[in-house]
């Protein structure tokens, strides 16, 4: 009993310690998994919050805030430069639907609470957990304590939030995933249909109308070098650098020379396409993996050479920023003189993995992950955008005056027939983050952060704000559960399942999306990773993929935002 009693007393002492175990606790749990099920790991360190909290162990009230502003100025960040862009050009129908299901989703969730009779806190709770959208916990209560309400009322309102979006979160995150993922797919037409119209899209989307490429189709497989001893038939007379790289083409492929080494002893980087590979050459060639390994018999006896695999090669990532490289495709790169021997091995958009196919279009802020020469590829960056090498600095200057005055700007609050009307700090650094993301994918010398520094401030930011509210609501949870009742699992259900059935039929009917494309705009619309997840699975391809990143970049700041409407409506 004494070193329990040690314990409690040195986590009521020092909370930050407490928090640290939730964090880990709860991160361990989260990642487990039976079958496809998990709690997730902003759940499961709720729930662990909660456990601890039972020990009434008080946490200082600006801790949390710190870390959910940097939360959203970082989701801000990611999807700035996908929320502008899409405002304009092809995207624009996608951010139409986008708008309709947040305002689905918003309608759908005030209409249930007005039924069930739900108080603001629990109202926001609902909409929180049913939508998954964990963000709005500390939006709805910001807002709150600005509401006209007694101190007693708004701090009710706001520890029913959390109890609130435990009870609704698990249905919301499983029932998006089997609505989208399995649901979904049978009222387009069956899964069998929509496979075989998806399969369709790829194949149209890969051809290139004047010149077909059918190495992008694995756009994800790393790219290899390999030597080769040219010893083969094909080689009976000598071969060009072009007549090789042309024939690889007949063949299906897509392979660059990169290097020749003559029976003299001389070694040639970067050869001409006039160049001659005579019998008995070495060379060394550029590909994707899966091609040279499923046919390179052709081009002779692969060899282990050191020596000649041993040259200047790169894998940069290019931030997208050239008004000659946006709207253009992945086959308008290919074509161009400067990405000779340089393959787009990724794309990513709003740090989401996207295909890489023929017709794949290339907007501003996509990521463009190079591999090729160090010559080469650096040549290519140049004309694309910034090469967005890797590096462990962030420019706090970009981050903590982004922050600060995107919350000074949020926190101005007018009134509207008696009611406060605000942003609240929470939306200002959510709208910060957006613009301040946006102005630096079009001038990308400024206001870096590195990719593993927005995942600390996205999951360990959320994360830490979360687990500050578990153990704040630790006490009172129990009584708020009782309160609240398990009816709420049923609206719950109501307001998660609702929206995703008509944004299927509206995006069918209406909008008149292909069924992978409908599929995945309903999943960004709805910000569910693991229903974006479950209908790639399902459909065995990433093309749901190219309706989800800008309907992601739109919803989930829209849907954030909604919060403060619940709250105040």
């Amino acid at each position: 009993m004494q070193i329990l009693d040690w314990l409690v007393s040195t986590l009521r002492d020092n909370p930050a310690i407490a928090i640290f175990i939730t964090l880990g606790i709860g991160f361990w749990i989260g990642r487990l998994k039976y079958k496809s099920f998990s709690l997730g790991t902003v759940t499961s360190v709720l729930l662990v919050g909660v456990l601890i909290g039972q020990l009434d162990i008080p946490v200082p009230g600006p801790l949390k805030q710190v870390f959910f502003l940097l939360f959203l100025f970082a989701i801000g960040y990611s999807v700035g430069p996908q929320f502008f862009a899409s405002l304009r050009g092809s995207g624009l129908k996608q951010v139409i639907f986008a708008v309709v299901m947040c305002v689905l989703v918003l309608a759908t969730t005030l209409i249930v609470s007005k039924l069930f009779g739900y108080n603001p806190g629990e109202a926001a709770g609902l909409f929180a957990g049913a939508q998954t959208v964990s963000a709005v916990i500390g939006v709805a209560g910001d807002t709150i304590s600005t509401l006209d309400a007694s101190a007693a009322d708004k701090k009710a309102w706001i520890d029913v939030i959390p109890v609130a979006y435990a009870v609704t979160y698990i249905f919301g995150t499983i029932g998006s995933a089997w609505i989208l993922g399995s649901l979904g797919p049978m009222m387009l037409g069956g899964l069998k249909k929509v496979r075989q119209q998806t399969e369709d899209l790829e194949r149209s989307m890969n051809a290139d109308p004047s010149d077909s490429d059918p190495s992008l189709v694995s756009a994800w497989q790393p790219v290899t070098y390999r030597a080769y001893l040219a010893d083969s038939d094909f080689f009976v007379t000598p071969q060009s650098v072009g007549t090789i790289e042309s024939h690889a083409e007949q063949l299906g492929q897509r392979l660059f020379v990169e290097r020749v080494a003559k029976a003299d002893g001389e070694v040639i980087t970067g050869p001409g396409a006039d160049m001659a590979v005579e019998k008995g050459d070495r060379i060394v060639v550029s590909a994707r993996h899966e091609f040279i390994v499923e046919d390179g018999d052709w081009l002779g006896k692969e060899i282990s050479d050191t020596a000649l695999l041993s040259f200047p090669v790169e894998r940069i990532p290019v931030m997208v920023a050239s008004k000659k490289v946006v709207g253009t495709t992945v086959a308008d790169f290919r074509k161009s003189p400067l990405t000779r021997g340089v393959i787009i091995a990724e794309i990513k958009r709003g740090g989401k993995e996207i295909p890489v196919l023929a017709q794949t279009r290339i907007e501003r802020g996509d990521i463009l992950m190079l591999d090729g020469p160090a010559a080469g590829v650096n040549a290519t960056a140049a004309y694309i955008g910034y090469s967005d090498k890797p590096t462990t600095a962030s420019d706090m200057v970009f981050i903590g005056l982004g922050i600060a005055i995107g919350a000074l700007i949020g926190a101005i609050t007018i009134r509207l027939g008696g009611i406060p009307i605000s942003l609240s700090t929470s939306g200002g650094a959510l709208i910060a983050g957006l613009v301040l993301g946006y102005l630096r994918s079009k001038h990308p010398t400024f206001g870096q952060i590195p990719e593993p520094a927005v995942w600390v401030f996205n999951n360990v930011g959320l994360n830490m704000f979360i687990a500050v509210i578990g153990i704040s609501a630790g006490p009172t949870f129990i009584s708020g559960l009782k309160e609240v009742g398990w009816g709420l699992l049923g609206a719950g259900a109501l307001v998660t399942t609702i929206p995703l059935i008509l944004g299927i039929l509206i995006g069918d009917k209406v909008f008149k999306f292909h069924p992978a494309v409908n599929l995945g705009c309903v999943a960004g619309s709805r910000v569910t990773t693991a229903a974006l997840g479950a209908i790639q699975d399902s459909l065995q391809s990433t093309v749901p993929a190219m309706g989800y990143t800008i309907t992601y970049a739109i919803g989930n700041t829209l849907l954030i935002l909604c919060g403060l409407v619940m709250v105040l409506w």
